[in-house]
């Protein structure tokens, strides 16, 4: 018969448990010291390269996008404020600011033509031709940045996918996801009509009557009924400005 554990037994088990713990914390703290060590040894070098390099940060935008990246993985942020150390050796507090105002104009411009929605790619076209005297080049990641700090002031302002393509959205509109399947079917030409809506998502024609009249409403989509076929147009200037430029 198999005797069980006495006191005396119990008790150095529990001893030998509460060694383990303690070691094992011990060693937590050892490793969350070494890693605050090696990120304030990180930090440093960051702002020794981004003294070496602030040139190459501001006028580069490729440049710029990797130092983002780096600080990034630090857990520094150089756009989280207009003062202190990053905006008084880069500037990069006041690029994106006025970048962001740029981009609300532009927006606002181009509101009445695109109901409030427009490609990325041609939000970046506009603005490096407003920027043409600027000494700073401008990427996507940099348009991206600067609205993301535009999203704080509750202005509507997103960026959304519709397939593989970025669009900015300026309004607060929301689209659900029978108007993100309208406007990626519409990427091929710039339009859709009603019959082709049905056809290629396998909708009834009331689904797709009211999402295209809930586009138009929203001022996403233009009418055109200029065609021998009949069949009415809704074309989508979001994306339509692209086809008809890669068209060109």
């Amino acid at each position: 018969m198999r005797r069980r554990p006495g006191i005396a037994g119990l008790q150095t088990a529990v001893a030998a448990r509460d060694q383990y713990r303690l070691l094992g914390e011990n060693v937590a703290k050892i490793r969350a010291d070494l890693m605050k060590e090696q990120l304030a040894t990180f930090k440093s070098q960051l702002e020794e390269f981004a003294q070496k390099h602030k040139n190459d940060i501001r006028k580069n935008p490729t440049f710029r996008s990797q130092f983002h990246e780096m600080c990034a993985k630090v857990g520094v942020d150089p756009l989280a404020s207009n003062k202190g150390f990053w905006a008084e050796l880069l500037g990069i507090g006041d690029f994106y600011y006025e970048l962001g105002v740029q981009i609300v104009e532009i927006c606002l411009a181009t509101r009445s033509h695109n109901g409030g929605l427009i490609n990325l790619q041609e939000l970046c076209s506009l603005l490096s031709q407003r920027r043409r005297t600027a000494r700073e080049a401008i990427s996507e990641d940099d348009c991206l940045r600067a609205i993301s700090k535009l999203k704080v002031l509750g202005s509507g302002f997103a960026v959304i996918s519709i397939g593989r393509k970025k669009l900015v959205r300026s309004v607060p509109t929301e689209l659900n996801r029978d108007h993100n399947e309208i406007l990626e079917l519409a990427q091929g030409q710039g339009y859709v009509t009603v019959e082709e809506v049905e056809r290629r998502l396998s909708w009834s024609s009331g689904r797709a009557m009211d999402a295209l009249e809930t586009l138009l409403k929203e001022g996403l989509a233009m009418i055109d009924d200029g065609h021998r076929d009949g069949k009415r147009r809704y074309w989508f200037p979001c994306v339509a400005s692209i086809f008809v430029t890669a068209g060109a």
